[in-house]
């Protein structure tokens, strides 16, 4: 029996926690630096009154903030706070462990990056647009987040707008989790609210660590109390992590790729379209290869209950590397797939997505010659309470690991790197699809933090400066 859902302050939870604004296709990632520490401040405070919550659905236009350490030290957060934040957040994308975990190398290196890096500008906050038209963001942008006075400096700005299909051409955004109290009822994807809003228990049944205050730091009373009991303000009740991660996307590369190998004499993988998406796990129009192994059907654009164990332990359907398989494996991990346990691991391991594309679309018949030579892909944002057990350890252990579940050397065929190899499970004999170039080039990445609106107004009633 599902327990009862817990009790979220949802006016106090920034609205991306609860919406990927699909009806507002339009957005922009204002990236941020802090000049004037008293000026943002006044800003931040004014703005706390005008950002999206998530008490109810958006119409027309949304805002949202995030930011990183840097800014919350400007901002005033006592040392002893800031040394409360995950050490993943503290530390940043690019501290040199750390990008080796999550795949940052060659050119996908934070030296190659055009924002993000320790070479490039700092950034200290990230602000969130999202509109209905064109239109509407611009004036948007002019109207409500006009800088002048505000004590912020512009370091770059990202252009991101929602589609049904990503740059490669795939049905995206269909597997979400479910914030447990955010819906009525539950579903096979309701997780517990801690895996995603800090301050509320996760599939652990405890409280990820975060912030805490001491009691004379929080003089009116501002913030929310620590559930746990200790009477301390705590700064990360109600808010969440998000990753950002700019993802370039050679489509000419991939589609021409899949063209060769697929017409490649006596190959046996099928067209280019059925190559293309055994390596996603889905067809173009979305119908998961677990449910439908030999065709795109439409009915089943949207299908998300399914599993792999009992109905492909084998990967006979879905190739065990595809990768949405290896992103969200399901039941299918040891040590006892197919199994309540098995699932369970999975629930400790999920993401809200919120990513969206960013450059012109190429079309499908465009795709296998040369290009055009312009950038396009995809903005990778996710939201979680931890950045190591959920974002970086799928990144790592799943993704980019290439003896994931009994593979030997397959890393993601879509995300690894150059020269790697893709099987695909077949009787009487797998085949292998080897050599397979980098589809996929990060451009620039960072951790954020994403307050809830009562942080927001005690971070704008902060004297600027370590204290």
């Amino acid at each position: 029996m599902a327990a009862a859902p817990v009790s979220l302050e949802v006016e106090d939870v920034q609205g991306l926690v609860a919406s990927a604004y699909g009806h507002l296709p339009h957005g922009c990632y204002l990236l941020l630096e802090i000049a004037d520490v008293a000026a943002a401040r006044i800003w931040l405070t004014d703005l706390s009154g005008d950002v999206t919550t998530a008490a109810g659905r958006v119409e027309g236009e949304s805002v949202n903030l995030a930011l990183t350490p840097s800014g919350l030290e400007k901002l005033g957060v006592p040392r002893s706070a800031l040394g409360a934040f995950s050490l993943e957040f503290q530390d940043g994308m690019t501290e040199p462990s750390r990008r080796r975990v999550l795949g940052d190398t060659g050119d996908s290196a934070p030296e190659y990056w055009a924002w993000g890096s320790p070479d490039t500008a700092s950034i200290d906050l990230m602000l969130l647009v999202y509109a209905s038209t064109p239109a509407a963001l611009a004036e948007m942008l002019e109207r409500r987040v006009g800088l002048e006075g505000t004590g912020l400096r512009e370091v770059h700005r990202l252009d991101a707008r929602r589609e049904e299909r990503e740059h490669f051409g795939f049905h995206d955004g269909i597997s979400q989790p479910v914030i447990d109290g955010f819906r009525a009822g539950h579903s096979r994807d309701t997780i517990k609210a801690g895996e995603f809003v800090l301050g509320y228990p996760n599939e652990y049944d405890q409280f990820t660590a975060r912030p805490l205050l001491e009691a004379g730091e929080d003089p009116e009373h501002i913030l929310p109390r620590d559930p746990q009991g200790s009477g301390r303000p705590d700064l990360g009740r109600n808010g969440t992590y998000l990753v950002l991660r700019q993802l370039a996307q050679d489509v000419s590369r991939f589609w021409s790729y899949v063209h060769a190998v697929a017409e490649s004499s006596g190959n046996g993988y099928g067209d280019a379209t059925a190559l293309a998406a055994r390596m996603v796990g889905r067809w173009p129009g979305g119908a998961p290869l677990v449910l439908s192994p030999d065709r795109d059907d439409p009915a089943l654009s949207d299908a998300n209950d399914f599993d792999y164990h009992d109905a492909d332990q084998l990967g006979l359907r879905c190739p065990i590397g595809a990768h949405l398989r290896r992103a969200h494996p399901r039941d299918s991990l040891d040590p006892n797939p197919g199994s309540a346990s098995s699932i369970a691991i999975d629930r400790m391991h999920r993401l809200l997505r919120r990513g969206r594309m960013y450059g012109p679309r190429l079309g499908p018949s465009e795709a296998p010659r040369a290009g055009d030579g312009r950038e396009r892909g995809l903005h990778f944002m996710c939201l979680c309470a931890s950045l190591s057990r959920q974002f970086e350890f799928i990144q790592h252990t799943w993704v980019n690991s290439p003896k994931f579940n009994g593979l030997y050397e397959d890393p993601d065929p879509l995300l690894g790197p150059a020269g790697r190899t893709f099987t695909i499970q077949a009787r009487p004999t797998r085949r292998r699809v080897t050599d397979l170039p980098e589809f996929v080039q990060v451009r620039g990445g960072a951790y954020f933090f994403v307050p809830g609106i009562r942080a927001m107004r005690w971070l704008g009633s902060r004297p600027g400066g370590l204290s």
